[in-house]
């Protein structure tokens, strides 16, 4: 058998060789914590939930969706004015998306032709480079280095690449680094793009996760942006609907435009009972948007004081469902400390050479455990002696 050749590009993904030792030491009636993937643990509001059951319950919504039924797109448009001060058209500048990784795997395929330069951070969620590959792009990364907290410097992207550049993603508040940008980078953010005449793709996936008081906005708020580029946002952390897959690019017309008709050739839309229970999520009750703040800064501080306490010093971050931090001084490659953790402690988390070249000797921890598993957690490590030479 003959595969194609872009298949090249993806090895075993690093998460499928930390699940295969979890169900291996879980067999064996270990215990595993496993704060390795990010998937949320704190479950959808009940006026949520009750909104999806009845969809469901009704025979009809059993159709194809074929498009997002017009409550939805209002919804959506209420949702980025009330909380974003964002006005959108809802026919023409709102595309729902299989949750944003399906976004994340297809935009460029409606951008980016084969050999087309897409920028993309370094360290970065994987899907940002693996959707540009996917569609036959070049990738240039662009680094986010602890000097400049985290933000890229647009100013060293060299001349000779940002002319040949199409598409360019970032993300703020970012995963994995958990940091935000200041309002002044998407400011210059606009202007590059304009410049380089680029498209610009912003995933604001963790808007709602930021802590100490401090509060996040939309690349979409600032003048100019909707002229350049979209924003993907999804509910699935801030409403805990992970597996009900919901996400939205919203933004500039003739990107939702064209993204809409990719995905009229490759899905028949999101399940009419997950559209009600999308709608329930952003027009209804937000108190559960605080409750669920509340509890990822509670476990925010449980695991990093806890963890410095015992000699693995972390700095809190200011937003997202992760940590991300240096490894022990001794080890030289994250993914074997990664796997001594888990095999020595039980602890399951990310290495940083996941995320691109810039995570080696960084892992990314998940807050998807409750408070007593974190502290057992910590426990663990003490225990395991991994800490020290």
């Amino acid at each position: 058998m003959q595969f194609a050749k872009r298949m090249g590009c993806f090895g075993e993904g690093i998460f499928s060789k930390l699940l295969e030792i979890k169900r291996r030491k879980l067999e064996n009636g270990e215990q595993v914590i496993d704060l390795s993937v990010g998937t949320p643990n704190i479950p959808p509001a009940k006026h949520i939930v009750e909104a999806l059951c009845i969809a469901a319950a009704d025979e009809r919504n059993y159709v194809y969706a074929i498009n997002d039924q017009k409550a939805l797109l209002e919804a959506v448009s209420f949702w980025y004015k009330n909380r974003y001060g964002v006005e959108l058209n809802p026919e023409t500048q709102i595309c729902s998306l299989l949750g944003s990784q399906e976004g994340l795997a297809h935009i460029a395929l409606s951008i980016a032709d084969e050999g087309d330069t897409v920028l993309v951070p370094d360290p970065c969620y994987p899907v940002f480079a693996d959707g540009p590959l996917l569609a036959g792009a070049r990738l240039h990364y662009m680094p986010q280095k602890k000097e400049n907290k985290y933000v890229i410097r647009l100013q060293d992207i060299p001349e000779d690449v940002a002319r040949k550049a199409k598409l360019m993603l970032v993300s703020y508040p970012n995963n994995p680094t958990a940091v935000m940008a200041p309002n002044s980078f998407y400011s210059d953010l606009i202007a590059f793009a304009k410049k380089y005449d680029i498209m610009v793709l912003h995933d604001n996936a963790y808007s709602e996760l930021v802590y100490d008081g401090k509060r996040c906005g939309s690349f979409l708020s600032f003048p100019g942006a909707i002229e350049v580029g979209v924003e993907f946002n999804s509910l699935s952390k801030t409403y805990g609907l992970a597996g009900a897959r919901i996400g939205f690019c919203v933004g500039n017309p003739e990107v939702v435009s064209m993204l809409k008709k990719l995905k009229s050739n490759m899905d028949y839309g999101m399940f009419l009972p997950v559209q009600r229970a999308a709608i329930a999520a952003i027009t209804g009750d937000q108190t559960c948007v605080e409750k669920t703040r509340k509890a990822y800064e509670k476990r925010r501080d449980i695991l990093c004081e806890g963890f410095k306490a015992i000699g693995w010093n972390m700095e809190k971050p200011e937003a997202t469902m992760f940590i991300w931090t240096t490894i022990p001084s001794h080890y030289e490659n994250s993914e074997k400390f990664a796997m001594d953790l888990i095999e020595k402690a039980g602890v399951m988390v990310t290495p940083g050479s996941a995320f691109g070249p810039s995570g080696e000797r960084h892992v990314r921890l998940a807050l998807v455990q409750e408070e007593e598993v974190l502290i057992k957690a910590i426990q663990a490590v003490r225990e395991s002696g991994i800490l020290k030479l």
